[in-house]
């Protein structure tokens, strides 16, 4: 049966359409299996990967403090991320290579992102970091008792409030081009504090579909290689809710 659609790219309705259940003799095999250990565990990974190559970019940053001295590697980590974040999406088989590439490339843009911010406002990034990881910590567990349930409402009102955000982006993108700017929403008053906390709520809102589409995958016997591919999914949603949450805490500090 294939899972419902989810916000996320990487983890969307068709993710395990056409894949083969793993099975032998009509017995799934949990050791060519996807699980919910082996997604936690890849998840974990993934996580070092992008922590050490965000550590790496910080330091190089604190010694210079000077931003053309990291901005290359972070221009190629957006922009490697990007496109290894395609190559996997297209190519779950390869996600035990390519999820990797694309945890250590986008640590080099959080790392930067982060190292510029905290030398402007100190404690800054742990607390983005604190807040990032209680938020999954707490969804994770609301979601595992139940307190949330993923119904088919809630799949629909996430799809669209993400995607009307992404929009959103993407216009003032090109209206960026232009010259016009949205100053209220990007400001650190009341209506840009208010829009970024709508939008860190949809992103965390994000993470209950993930581990609802994780789930949904584990109890259809997807092959081994999608505990890689779900803990993809994972990392790219808690990139944008720590890219979201340092926003939110920039207008906020940029009030005092």
């Amino acid at each position: 049966m294939a899972l419902m659609k989810t916000s996320n790219p990487a983890l969307n309705g068709n993710t395990f359409e056409n894949l083969p259940r793993t099975q032998y003799g009509g017995v799934i095999d949990e050791t060519t299996r996807m699980t919910l250990t082996g997604t936690v565990n890849k998840t974990g990974i993934l996580l070092l990967c992008a922590i050490a190559s965000a550590y790496w970019i910080w330091h190089q940053f604190t010694l210079s403090h000077d931003m053309a001295d990291v901005t290359p590697w972070m221009m190629g980590g957006l922009i490697g991320g990007l496109v290894f974040a395609m190559i996997t999406i297209f190519k779950k088989e390869w996600s035990p290579v390519t999820a990797p590439i694309y945890a250590l490339l986008e640590g080099l843009v959080l790392g930067g992102l982060s190292a510029l911010m905290e030398l402007r406002y100190p404690g800054i990034a742990i607390q983005a970091v604190g807040l990032t990881f209680g938020t999954l910590l707490v969804l994770l567990m609301a979601y595992r008792s139940g307190l949330i349930p993923v119904t088919q409402k809630l799949r629909m009102g996430i799809v669209a409030a993400t995607g009307g955000i992404m929009l959103f982006y993407l216009l003032q993108m090109l209206l960026g081009f232009f010259g016009i700017t949205f100053t209220s929403i990007n400001g650190g008053g009341f209506i840009g504090i208010a829009f970024s906390l709508f939008v860190v709520a949809i992103a965390a809102l994000n993470l209950v579909l993930n581990f609802d589409f994780i789930e949904r995958g584990v109890q259809y016997g997807a092959p081994k290689y999608m505990d890689w591919y779900g803990a993809f999914g994972i990392i790219v949603t808690l990139v944008w809710l720590y890219l979201e949450i340092l926003i939110l805490l920039t207008k906020l500090r940029s009030r005092n």
